[in-house]
């Protein structure tokens, strides 16, 4: 597998005489420092997160090979033409046909499929099921912050009254959509900044403002305009970021998901430090004309999957285009699956678990879970059997991906859940070596950010000269395995 260590390599020169932790060196040279430290001020890793709207039809999108029999009998209105589906060698499913890009990203070990997730006792409308799967709550707890925005306010403790400032300087989350989600909402105050849509991005990006009628009402749209711009603290440093991005792959025409996550790996590209993103793709909820009567490979489920697929795979391609790809994981989710049984509408209606799609150079590709059981004698008040919790897997990829702690993942989804593999163990096994530091800002001007990953062993971290010579004992401790981060004050002994 190509992978990147923890810490990147940096040329530019120490901004201290030296900062080591305990990790057996006792006359490193500077060569060596300046190998280790690596005081880059970017917290590399980002998750991309895509919301499918409405409830996709997971039994349409992964599909049980061992189960067509008893499909055909109870799914006849939509039922998937079996010569057009997409096998995916030893596992026992295939993809819906529009999904070809995806079949190449799981050929490629880059794309892992989660069967049949969902939570306990679901809920079947729309509006309440998003606000469980974004609040990470059970289904009769309400809770009004999200599980990213209460990970960040974990994490960016003081926002937004702190923020952004010399350490911190770039947006903690982006949404991208018609308005801000629960996602990203913290406990206080809401962590993410949002794009109402592409084109709002691109008249930031290149100063346009759209045109106001010659009215009254024009003149103070236009000043409620202004005020919005000038308010918002991080428009010049998402300029910056996208102005440094010139070229970029090809993205489909009129696919409003694939012009979402252009606009992400543009940023990404550019040096932006936001690690989480979010945008959404509408129009699952397809209760009626899921497939077209005459061809059920076609229809709107197919077009959907066919611009998610293009969508992802040109931004991935595009990752690597512009070399950060390894830099990224992106997951799919959608409020809930759809039933087992079709209508005669030739559609579906809303049901409970459903796959998740996880895609990336560090993900683990393959299947994980088995294949669903299809009873020939399902009703329509059948649904299909959760295996896994959605939480297990923000609990998976906040540990495995963003370095969270076990005890910071309770903290953050409300409860303890059991973690499944997601993330590839070479990478992981980079992220669990102690002596991975960084030090941010560079160079250090006042309260400065130490952080590492650790396995829990007790640790100390001293501030050295060139000759080896402690001058300071930074921190000592045990401070429990995962992602730590702690600050120092040069100036305080």
């Amino acid at each position: 597998m190509k992978r990147r260590t923890f810490l990147h390599r940096a040329s530019h020169a120490v901004a201290v005489p030296g900062l080591l932790g305990s990790l057996g060196f006792t006359m490193p040279g500077k060569s060596a420092l300046t190998s280790l430290l690596q005081l880059a001020a970017d917290h590399d890793r980002v998750l991309v997160i895509i919301y499918l709207q409405g409830g996709n039809d997971g039994l349409n999108t992964v599909i049980p090979l061992d189960q067509l029999s008893s499909l055909n009998r109870v799914r006849r209105h939509v039922i998937l033409p079996e010569d057009k589906l997409l096998p995916l060698d030893n596992t026992g499913v295939a993809l819906h046909p529009s999904l070809g890009g995806f079949k190449s990203l799981f050929n490629d070990g880059r794309l892992g499929i989660i069967q049949s997730v969902g939570y306990p006792e679901q809920n079947f409308s729309h509006f309440r099921s998003t606000d469980i799967w974004m609040s990470a709550s059970d289904s009769k707890q309400l809770v009004n912050s999200g599980w990213s925005g209460r990970y960040l306010d974990s994490q960016f403790p003081g926002y937004p009254e702190a923020y952004p400032n010399e350490s911190v300087t770039d947006p903690l989350a982006i949404e991208i959509g018609s308005g801000a989600s629960l996602v990203f909402q913290g406990p206080a105050a809401a962590m993410g900044m949002v794009v109402s849509n592409p084109d709002s991005f691109y008249n930031l990006v290149d100063n346009i403002e759209e045109p106001t009628p010659d009215t009254l009402a024009g003149e103070k749209l236009k000043y409620v305009r202004l005020i919005a711009r000038q308010s918002e603290l991080y428009g010049d440093v998402v300029k910056q970021a996208a102005a440094k991005v010139t070229q970029q792959g090809n993205y489909p025409d009129g696919n409003r998901l694939a012009q979402q996550l252009k606009i992400v790996a543009r940023l990404i590209a550019g040096g932006l430090q936001t690690p989480l993103y979010l945008v959404r793709h509408g129009g699952f909820d397809t209760h009626s004309n899921q497939v077209d009567q005459d061809d059920h490979s076609r229809g709107t489920h197919a077009n959907l999957l066919r611009s998610l697929d293009q969508s992802v795979t040109s931004f991935m391609a595009d990752l690597k285009f512009q070399g950060v790809d390894d830099r990224v994981v992106g997951m799919t989710f959608s409020e809930f699956g759809r039933r087992i049984v079709s209508n005669a509408s030739s559609g579906t209606d809303h049901g409970a678990a459903a796959p998740m799609f996880v895609f990336g150079n560090e993900v683990i590709g393959g299947v994980l879970g088995n294949n669903p059981t299809i009873s020939p004698n399902a009703t329509y008040e059948n649904n299909l059997e959760m295996q896994y919790d959605f939480r297990q897997i923000y609990a998976s990829l906040l540990e495995q991906w963003l370095g969270s702690t076990t005890n910071n993942n309770a903290q953050v989804l409300l409860n303890s859940f059991e973690t499944v593999p997601i993330i590839g163990e070479s990478y992981l096994s980079s992220l669990k070596r102690d002596e991975l530091l960084k030090v941010y800002p560079n160079p250090i001007d006042g309260p400065t950010q130490l952080e590492f990953i650790t396995n829990g062993a007790p640790l100390e971290i001293d501030l050295i000269d060139l000759q080896g010579r402690r001058l300071q004992k930074l921190y000592s401790g045990s401070p429990g395995a995962g992602f730590q981060r702690i600050t120092w004050n040069p100036g305080q002994k």
